[in-house]
């Protein structure tokens, strides 16, 4: 909790003023018991109603100033833990917006959500409660020892025998509770994991009949996580009824040795009554710390977590340099001796790949299923940095552009299509906000879209549901092509994005975008050989090495691997 400090220095004046109310709240608090004594002892024994009713006009005006106070304390609380909260989702989304993709696929989408919300409500909620509790808790407990001393030094050591073993049982929970709120939120992950897979691949489910099986993985992430719960709750349970023992038998003593002490003459009754609500004060006060005990343990594992993203450093960092001037005479992108590896102790996933595409270029990446081809590509906008060798766009390493120059030049179509939620037209211009709508209607025709889209009742304002499913496979492949062609970019790198069409629409494809992309540099991933077949360059991927680069003549001929594809998919003469 202590490093998300930061996110409340805009709000200083809030958590300076509101502690203090609360203070004003607790010191009015612990008056109380001496009026009610003044009471008792001498408008009461000397039977003066105009003396009860005047302290008892006093007890009301304390009441409405303790409940001013609260009050103010509560809109300062609520504006600062409200307002941090705020900071803190945005700092955390801001973060994560930074990290490469190889942090992302550490820490997991699930995690990263639960921590955007559930745990920053945690710390949210903690800093109300500190602003609100944490002064006045401690205040009331060594206030009521220090007015329990005035009356009697004696019977106040009751009090800081009650004191201390109450802390000692606070402290023992706090100890115990720590992991075990650590665990429940990082099972909290696996419910929200477990939920994604569900809700994303229900139809998968539907045609394999699994909902049966579904409901028992929930069940067990959910079970899981109550069964920690109920643990934790068990522990933190034992906080009220140790507290109200101890208190009770403190009470109990102080009644008894009180007594003593009236009949002998030594107190009077008000002031053992004043001691008894003292005592009463320190059960409330003891309680609320159990509770904030518990909430604070709650956040400081949930703030933990926060800090965990705060604290990862993504291995993908721009320079702070100028714009890159582009060597036009060189090739357009260059791989020297590359390697990768997702992990440092796993086996590389490229070795030492070579080649070179110049401008202009229509670029095939054929290979089986995990030879390497998607993590190839994405080395060329920095996805990932090398583990050793260089890629190099315009005679420059890609490590020396700043991402906004790079991946600027770039349209990008990944395996998976993603739309966004809003219309059609919102997501034409997701790469080019000031594209019009003759250029978006060109991409649309390019990428063979523009046909089902003019159908659509209302054209480019036709609304784009979550992830697009109200489209098909696909349509929203050809979209997601639409949008990469509307910003018009020097590089188009196509990840396998023909796999949903049907052969005529992948040849319509390729012809319409050898046609008006002439300028382009196109890259295309693909399984299919048919698709590569016309290329000006056809890279073979095959086991993280380059098994064949060339023309597809030239790669029938000489390169087993690139044969072997041809002829399981065509036979005979049509391979060639």
């Amino acid at each position: 909790m202590f490093k998300l400090r930061r996110f409340l220095k805009d709000y200083k004046k809030e958590c300076i003023i509101g502690p203090l109310c609360k203070l004003f709240e607790a010191i009015l608090e612990l008056l109380v018991p001496l009026v009610m004594a003044r009471i008792i002892d001498v408008g009461i024994a000397n039977r003066d109603p105009a003396y009860v009713w005047g302290m008892g006009g006093l007890l009301v005006g304390l009441a409405v100033l303790g409940w001013s106070s609260a009050m103010f304390t509560q809109y300062f609380a609520s504006r600062a833990s409200q307002g941090a909260g705020t900071k803190i989702r945005r700092a955390l989304y801001e973060h994560i917006n930074l990290l490469s993709h190889a942090e992302l696929d550490s820490l997991g989408t699930p995690s990263l959500i639960t921590r955007i919300t559930n745990d920053t409500n945690q710390v949210q909620q903690s800093i109300a409660m500190m602003i609100r509790l944490l002064t006045r808790a401690p205040f009331i407990i060594a206030g009521s020892l220090v007015m329990a001393m005035t009356i009697n030094l004696q019977l106040s050591l009751i009090f800081f025998g009650a004191a201390v073993l109450i802390a000692l049982t606070l402290w023992l929970v706090m100890t115990k509770s720590v992991p075990m709120f650590a665990a429940m939120q990082k099972k909290l992950d696996r419910i929200g994991l477990v939920a994604r897979e569900n809700l994303s691949g229900n139809r998968v489910i539907r045609a394999f009949s699994k909902q049966k099986a579904e409901c028992v993985r929930i069940d067990d992430a959910t079970g899981d996580y109550a069964r920690t719960a109920v643990r934790v709750s068990r522990l933190s349970a034992l906080l009220s009824p140790v507290t109200y023992a101890v208190t009770d038998i403190a009470i109990i003593l102080i009644l008894w040795f009180g007594a003593v002490k009236v009949d002998t003459g030594e107190m009077r009754t008000g002031e053992i009554v004043a001691l008894v609500s003292y005592m009463t004060q320190i059960l409330l006060a003891m309680i609320v710390v159990a509770n904030l005990v518990t909430i604070m343990t709650r956040s400081s594992a949930s703030a933990k977590r926060i800090n965990e993203v705060f604290e990862t450093v993504p291995t993908v960092v721009e320079k702070e340099n100028a714009e890159v001037v582009p060597d036009l005479s060189a090739p357009k992108i260059e791989f020297e001796d590359v390697s990768f590896n997702y992990s440092d102790d796993g086996d590389e996933e490229l070795s030492k790949v070579s080649f070179k595409i110049m401008r202009g270029q229509t670029v095939g990446i054929i290979g089986g299923t995990g030879s390497g081809k998607s993590t190839l590509i994405n080395l060329i906008p920095r996805f990932y940095d090398v583990g050793s060798g260089r890629v190099s766009v315009d005679g420059a390493d890609v490590r020396d552009y700043p991402f906004a120059q790079l991946r600027g030049q770039m349209g990008v179509v990944p395996q998976q299509s993603v739309l966004f939620s809003g219309t059609l037209r919102d997501n034409m211009k997701w790469r080019n906000k000031s594209a019009s709508d003759d250029e978006i209607i060109r991409a649309l025709k390019t990428a063979q879209a523009y046909e089902f889209v003019s159908k659509l009742p209302d054209g480019l304002d036709s609304r784009v549901e979550q992830g697009g499913k109200n489209f098909s496979g696909g349509q929203r492949q050809r979209l997601c092509i639409a949008r990469a062609l509307a910003g018009d970019p020097e590089v188009l790198i196509l990840d396998d994005s023909f796999s949903a069409l049907d052969l005529a629409t992948d040849a319509a494809l390729r012809r319409a975008l050898k046609e008006n992309t002439r300028n382009m540099t196109v890259i295309i991933v693909t399984q299919r050989s048919t698709t590569v077949k016309n290329a000006d360059l056809i890279l073979v991927v095959s086991d993280g090495t380059l098994a064949g680069k060339g023309t597809h003549e030239e790669l029938f001929e000489s390169c087993e691997v690139y044969r072997d594809i041809c002829l399981s998919q065509q036979s005979g003469e049509a391979a060639v």
